[in-house]
């Protein structure tokens, strides 16, 4: 660790820029709102925590799922990246047995370290995610100490980004600078994350979300195995291939979903079971085509049927999407991109909730990229569906113009403009 004078000197005079550059893929133009937020990060934890001697900054990013929809409750594979927006920290050991962390906005959480059980009262709390990521790296053998720690996010709430993720990612990446001399690998603090929503936050997610933000850049995950998934980097200069990722809000309401949400994995579970299988990745697809006569007869549900059909193609489009990537075929990608969101909204129809026709906002959104983009471009829904978000990859020389086309029917700073970050959960030294 620096001393903060000497940490906010360097931050002004540029001794940071090359690296803030390659974190933010930013130019030497837009680097310095960067350093300004870091800068308001130790003066924030200055003003909670009192006059630092010395300070350490870490920073972990929120993640797009890029290939995959839908696929991973099926035991499938996924393709995601993390992105320029993040959480960042500024954070010290505090020479005591509490860890204190201030988020920007919210109530501080403190943790006595002697009490790192699970508190069922605390279900759905940043504390509690602290508190399992703390776990996990005691579990390990480390010796963790008290620490201090002020955080503040940019990253997009309700827009799939994964805050969430980031946020927990952010808390392991900082244990692992201040107490664990960063011995432990991006895999394993995902992990921890997974580990702290699942049993200390008590919410059923998968691994998509942690990976993305901990490992970084663009990260192939096959989870066939839950327990083992396979994780691969696949390295992807968005910049250098002239696009930029843009994220939009459709303004759609999220509210009242769930149902619709949890059609999907009921639809595809109810084909696996046609064959005695639990997941659609147990099952063989020649064979699934050649029993669909008798799917149908016995399930009475074609809309199951369909889904099954995107499971398959989508799962072996995440592949060939990774595939595209380290051949460098862009062109090929996006179309593979394209092909992905056209399969979304016939077969898996998760565009917009069948209980309310009247309110598609998602398909005019993708409808309006359609027009725009065509094949200059990608996009596709983002995520869950339903309502949200859509994902398009636009070039550079029709950018600012497809944003205000977008924004001139949805509404003022409804797409954001974003890019991959090329690494995970960061220490900025």
């Amino acid at each position: 660790m620096r001393s903060v004078k000497e940490t906010k000197a360097a931050l002004a005079a540029g001794e940071y820029n090359d690296k803030l550059k390659y974190l933010y893929s930013c130019g030497d133009d837009d680097v310095n709102p960067y350093i300004d937020r870091y800068i308001e990060a130790i003066n924030g934890f200055e003003e909670t925590f009192g006059k630092a001697d010395e300070i350490a900054l870490f920073s972990a990013p929120g993640r797009t799922e890029i290939g995959g929809n839908h696929t991973d409750h099926q035991h499938g594979c996924v393709l995601a990246g993390s992105v320029n927006l993040d959480v960042i920290s500024a954070a010290r050991p505090n020479g005591t047995n509490t860890v204190r962390i201030q988020s920007k906005n919210y109530k501080m959480d403190v943790i006595e370290l002697d009490d790192l059980e699970i508190h069922p009262e605390q279900f759905d709390k940043a504390i509690a995610l602290i508190r399992g990521v703390i776990r996990k790296f005691v579990d390990l053998g480390y010796k963790v100490e008290g620490f201090d720690a002020y955080t503040t996010s940019n990253v997009l709430k309700g827009s799939g980004l994964s805050s969430s993720a980031a946020f927990e990612v952010l808390v392991g990446t900082i244990i692992n600078g201040l107490f664990a001399n960063t011995e432990v690998d991006p895999i394993e603090i995902a992990k921890f994350g997974q580990f702290a929503e699942n049993i200390y936050y008590n919410k059923p997610s998968g691994l998509m979300d942690q990976m993305a933000s901990s490992v970084g850049s663009v990260v192939a995950i096959d989870f066939k195995s839950t327990e083992k998934p396979v994780v691969s980097k696949v390295e992807f200069d968005l910049q250098k291939h002239g696009h930029a990722l843009c994220i939009i809000d459709s303004g759609a309401d999220h509210a009242d979903l769930t149902d619709e949400y949890a059609t999907i994995p009921a639809d595809m579970k109810l084909v696996a079971e046609f064959f005695g299988k639990e997941y659609l990745r147990e099952v063989d697809q020649k064979e699934f085509y050649a029993n669909i006569k008798e799917i149908r007869k016995k399930i009475s549900n074609d809309r199951a049927v369909l889904r099954a059909i995107h499971f398959f193609d989508e799962n072996e489009r995440a592949r060939k999407e990774v595939e595209a990537l380290k051949n460098n075929d862009f062109e090929r990608f996006k179309l593979l991109v394209r092909e992905s969101g056209r399969s979304s909204y016939m077969y898996l129809q998760n565009v917009f909730a069948s209980g309310m026709p009247k309110n598609q906002a998602v398909s005019l959104t993708l409808a309006l990229c359609d027009e725009i983009l065509g094949e200059k471009g990608a996009y596709r829904v983002h995520g869950g569906g339903f309502a949200g978000t859509v994902q398009a990859f636009v070039p550079f020389d029709i950018l600012y113009e497809f944003k205000k086309q977008i924004e001139d029917v949805l509404g003022d700073n409804m797409c954001h403009i974003l890019s991959i970050r090329p690494v995970g959960g960061y220490e900025l030294k």
